[in-house]
Formats: C-alpha cells, sequence, structure tokens
C-alpha cells in the first residue's frame, strides 16, 4: 500500500495486518497442507495440460502448426496477465481468501469444459486418420474450447498471485525472529512443491496422455483440479482472513491522475508545499520526470489537506512525496525490464520442440519411449540443479574473487541469462536442420509424420541450455526489482516478471505470425509448415537467434544507463523485515513458477 495512514506514529504492529482477536486463534501450520495441496494439485493440472496441448490442436482439432502454436502463445499470454487482476482484485476489494476460492472453481470449471471436448463426438472435427484436406473446426467448436482456455486463464489468474501470501498470512509468531524462521521455511516448501509438481505434470500426465487417450489424459486433470478445490474449501474454518487493503497499483495510478490534473499549476513559492507523510524522509521530490512532482504539489495546505491527521482531502488529486519516488523508482526500471521480453518469446517455443520430439526415435528402451511433451523436465531439473549448486558452492567461491556475496552482480547474470538463451535457440536450429537433413535422406519430405531415424535425445541440449538460461536471467530479474525498489514496493517485482511474460507471449504470436506470412508469399512452403520435413524450422530458430542477440546488444546499452545498482549484502529474502512485511503481502512471488 502506497498511501499510509500520517496522523498516527508507527504502530508496534502493522494495521494493515492486525487481526481481529477470533482471528488469532486461526492460522498456523495445521493451515498449510490446505493451501500447499490446493497449489500443487492446480499446477500438476494446468501446466499438465498446457504440455501437449499443441497435438491436441494439430491431430483433433486438424489446425496446423502456425495457427495452433498461435492459440497457444495467446492462452500463454492470458493466463500471465490475469495475475495481475487478481492480485489488484484481492488487494484492493476481494481479500485473498475470496480470489482464490473463485479461482479454483473457474479453473474447475475450465477443465470440465475441456474434458468435454474429448467426450462429445461433436465438440470436435470429424477424425481425419489420412491428415491430408481435413475437415476444419466449425465456430461453435471453438467457442467450446477457448471458453475452456479462458476459465483456466482466469482460475489462474486467482490462484497464483494469492496463494503464496495467503499462507504467509496464517504463520503469524509474537517472536519477530522466529516468525522469519518459519516464513523462511514455508517458502522452501512451498517452492519445493511446485517444483515438485512440474516435474509431474510433464512427466506423469504428458505420459497418460499419450498412452491413455485425452479423455483419461484430459479427465484426470479435471479431478485434480476437484480435489485441490474441495481441499482448500475443507480448510475454510482455520484460515486467518485478512481484509482487503488499497493496492500498489491504486497508488501509482492516483499519482498519474494527479499530475494530470496539476499540470498547469505554476512552479511552487519559496517554502515546503509538497505533501509527505508525517516523520517520512522524503519530503522534496527528486528532480528526475519531474512532470510527476506536481502530483504532490499542494494548491492550498488549508483545502487540499486534513489538518486534524495529514491527509490528502482528495488522494486522486493529491499524494505524498513518497507515492511520486515509488512510481519513478519503477519507470526507472522499465528498459531492462524490456530487456526480459524477448526472452519471454524465447522461452515460449516449446510447443515446436514438442512437434520435433514427435518425429524423432523417443525410445530409452525397446518397450518404453519418453512422451513428446515431456522433455521440457529436462530445462526444469538444469534449472533446479544449477540454483542449487550454484547457491551452495559457487557463490562462496565467487564471492571471493569478485567481493560481492552474490557471486555475480545481478547484471552479470542476467546478461549471461540472455547469452545463454540464444545458444539455446542456436543449438535448436542446428540440430533441426541435421534432423530434416536426415528426415529427406529417409523419403519423408512430403510426410511430417513419419519418424526420423534419429533419437530425440538430440533435443536435450537445448532444454537445459534453456533451463540454465532461465536460472541465471529469471532469478536474476526478480532480485534485481527486489533489490532496486523501495522495500514498501517489493512485492512488485515478480508482478513485472509476469508482464513480461505475457508481452513475450503476444510477441510470439507476431513473430511466428511474420515469419509465416511472408516465408510462404510467392507460393513457397511456408518455414512453420504443417509438414516439419517440407518447412524449415530450423530457419525459424535462426531468425529468434538473431533478436535474441540484437535484445543483447539493448539489454548492455539499457544496463549502462541505468548505473550502478544499490548494494544488498543480505538478498531477496534475507532482510527481515522485508520478510515479515513485504512478502507476507504479496501474492506475486507465487506466479515465477
Amino acid at each position: 500500500m502506497v498511501q499510509e495512514k500520517m496522523e498516527i506514529p508507527p504502530p508496534k504492529q502493522d494495521e494493515k495486518t492486525q487481526e481481529p482477536d477470533d482471528q488469532k486463534k486461526k492460522g498456523g501450520l495445521r493451515t498449510m497442507p490446505f493451501i500447499i495441496a490446493n497449489e500443487t494439485f492446480e499446477k500438476v493440472a494446468s501446466y499438465g495440460l498446457l504440455a501437449n496441448m499443441i497435438l491436441y490442436l494439430k491431430f483433433d482439432y486438424n489446425m496446423t502448426t502456425a495457427g495452433g502454436a498461435r492459440v497457444l502463445f495467446i492462452w500463454s499470454a492470458t493466463s500471465n496477465f490475469l495475475p495481475l487482476l487478481g492480485s489488484f482484485l484481492s488487494d484492493s476489494y476481494m481479500g485473498r481468501y475470496r480470489v482464490i476460492a473463485f479461482g479454483s472453481i473457474v479453473s474447475l470449471l475450465g477443465m470440465i469444459s475441456l474434458w468435454t471436448t474429448t467426450v462429445i463426438q461433436g465438440a470436435r472435427p470429424r477424425d481425419c486418420p489420412t491428415y491430408v484436406d481435413c475437415e476444419t473446426s466449425n465456430s461453435s467448436q471453438l467457442t467450446l474450447l477457448y471458453t475452456s482456455f479462458a476459465l483456466m486463464s482466469i482460475g489462474a489468474g486467482g490462484i497464483r498471485p494469492c496463494s503464496l501470501a495467503f499462507g504467509a498470512d496464517q504463520l503469524h509468531h509474537p517472536d519477530k525472529q522466529k516468525k522469519t524462521m518459519i516464513l523462511q521455511s514455508f517458502f522452501n516448501w512451498y517452492y519445493a512443491s511446485v517444483g515438485l509438481s512440474l516435474m509431474v505434470a510433464v512427466t506423469v500426465i504428458v505420459y497418460l496422455q499419450d498412452s491413455a487417450g485425452w479423455k483419461l489424459g484430459f479427465g484426470i486433470p479435471a479431478i485434480l483440479m476437484m480435489i485441490s478445490a474441495a481441499l482448500f474449501y475443507l480448510g475454510s474454518p482455520l484460515y486467518v482472513k485478512m481484509k482487503a487493503d488499497k493496492s500498489l497499483f491504486t497508488g501509482f495510478a492516483q499519482v498519474v491522475v494527479a499530475a494530470v490534473k496539476n499540470r498547469q499549476l505554476p512552479p511552487p513559492p519559496s517554502g515546503n508545499w509538497y505533501h509527505y507523510n508525517k516523520g517520512s524522509k522524503l519530503i522534496v521530490p527528486t528532480s528526475t520526470l519531474s512532470f510527476l512532482n506536481k502530483a504532490c504539489l499542494k494548491k492550498n495546505p488549508e483545502k487540499d489537506t486534513n489538518l486534524d491527521v495529514l491527509l490528502a482531502t482528495d488522494p486522486w488529486s493529491l499524494c505524498t512525496v513518497q507515492q511520486v519516488e515509488d512510481l519513478k523508482s519503477l519507470i526507472k526500471l522499465m528498459p531492462i525490464w524490456s530487456t526480459g521480453i524477448m526472452l519471454a518469446v524465447l522461452l515460449s517455443q516449446h510447443t515446436f520442440q514438442i512437434l520435433q520430439a514427435s518425429t524423432m526415435d523417443r525410445h530409452i528402451c525397446p518397450t518404453f519411449q519418453i512422451p513428446a511433451g515431456s522433455f521440457g523436465v529436462f530445462g526444469i531439473l538444469s534449472l533446479t540443479l544449477w540454483v542449487a549448486i550454484y547457491d551452495r558452492i559457487l557463490v562462496p567461491r565467487l564471492a571471493k574473487l569478485t567481493g560481492n556475496p552474490r557471486g555475480l552482480s545481478l547484471k552479470h547474470r542476467m546478461g549471461i541469462g540472455l547469452v545463454l538463451s540464444c545458444t539455446a535457440t542456436a543449438v535448436a536450429a542446428v540440430v533441426e536442420s541435421h534432423r530434416r537433413k536426415r528426415a529427406i535422406e529417409q523419403g519423408l519430405s512430403n510426410n511430417g509424420y513419419g519418424v526420423v531415424e534419429m533419437s530425440a535425445m538430440w533435443l536435450v541440449p537445448q532444454h537445459c541450455i534453456m533451463g540454465l538460461a532461465e536460472a541465471f536471467n529469471i532469478i536474476g530479474q526478480i532480485e534485481f526489482y527486489y533489490s532496486e525498489l523501495p522495500k514498501r514496493m517489493s512485492s512488485i517485482g515478480v508482478a513485472l516478471f509476469a508482464l513480461g511474460m505475457g508481452v513475450g507471449n503476444l510477441i510470439a504470436t507476431v513473430i511466428l505470425g511474420a515469419v509465416d506470412d511472408m516465408s510462404k508469399a510467392g507460393g513457397k512452403e511456408s518455414w512453420v509448415s504443417n509438414n516439419i520435413n517440407g518447412g524449415h524450422y530450423d530457419y525459424y530458430y535462426w531468425v529468434l537467434t538473431v533478436l535474441g542477440g540484437v535484445n543483447l546488444f539493448y539489454f548492455l546499452l539499457c544496463s549502462w544507463a541505468y548505473g550502478p545498482c544499490k548494494e544488498d549484502e543480505f538478498g531477496v529474502l534475507g532482510k527481515e523485515d522485508e520478510v515479515d512485511d513485504e512478502m507476507t503481502k504479496s501474492g506475486h512471488a507465487s506466479m515465477v513458477l
């Protein structure tokens, strides 16, 4: 919350987290199984559906490769944007409990709706065994499909931004130090459960879809989501349910509106005409982005503020200096934030990797083959292992060399991640070029569904390198936001990351459409053709690599322009007051996974 109450000295217990007497008897560790299970089952269900969805769209809805990829890009973008709305509603109006409860039910309805498309024969086009001149989906069939995607995105927008913070709300302890330790333990267990759920999603659920069919493969996630919702509601009598408060986003909007309203005000005369919090060290705004300073400029002190409580009579016409400076600090980050958008584009290309894997030999023994949608687990494993190795082994050694307690600076980590992401797409292009060549040599140039005599394990390096890119850049991004923004704004760090992922998914759609249209001009076969052997997916990967390289140089420019970063020797979660105050109020951190 940006707008703080200023008439009362800071209380011993934060007013926003003050609990009624009946709430003090609730919460505690006994609520954790219900909350963690809710998030875990939701992750298994939703990511288990996304991992293999391109195959369902292509073979059961007869979509083209490019068309199906566009649908999934938009679905992913929507699922990344809506948690921002969910966090705003929970902070400002509904509270976290109601938003999670609503999201659980809506997500369940979406999964049931998707499952019905496998059960009702008329819900999708007729089967097309030859994959030639297939019947296209009609409007009613697509409406049902897209409605299920929309419902699942809305559900994710309710659960993901609030689950972590709602769990932290339950862990109250009179000793601040012990509470910090309890919260740290909860965060560790929370993220461990989320990581495990992702692995189960891309292995067990995907295997069921491949081996038992879509009815069971989509039915199991729906059942898991039903269990998720039931468990969450079962724990309802035990929960501490914080009331909604004002969101940071509301404060930012107030600054913009007030600055526009006051844009005609002349420069202030001598003396302090700026509105600030009682006891605040910030009583005069900085000169950067000075057009925003008029948001905190008082026209008439007696009319603009209530002298009894020193609050602005209209917060949409007069803001505090602190609010203005908070928005400025966010704006300063935006150029570096924008460099993460291209990384999101590169990370979102799993659709084409699944199609590659589906045409290669995936056997690891004569009786078992890895599902095409499960190769993403190698990226998850490489990310997890690298984080553990870096944190426990490399950081102490690098810290001695660099003098930085983090080992590598946050900018270096983000830059390394961008280099690795470009390397991953370059490796993918080389592997695809070799796969395509082998396919043509085996007479499969006109058969995009034949299996090439080439092991799918060739795809593992690109997944592992991209996992390392995530470990470096994404975690570096989030730590950068937490370190550079004021403490009261640390909750917005992962919100920025999620917003970048959503924008990246939309831009990926634009890039794919441009490549598709330009490459098939003049009657040529598209690089992202439905026939993977007739197209040139390797060329498409090279386009992404070049764009990633341009983005790397853009990052270097933004990094130089930003200047030195703040030093934070304690790390993101090491500051006791941040763990105690900010993380318990932020649901955004759950969106990183």
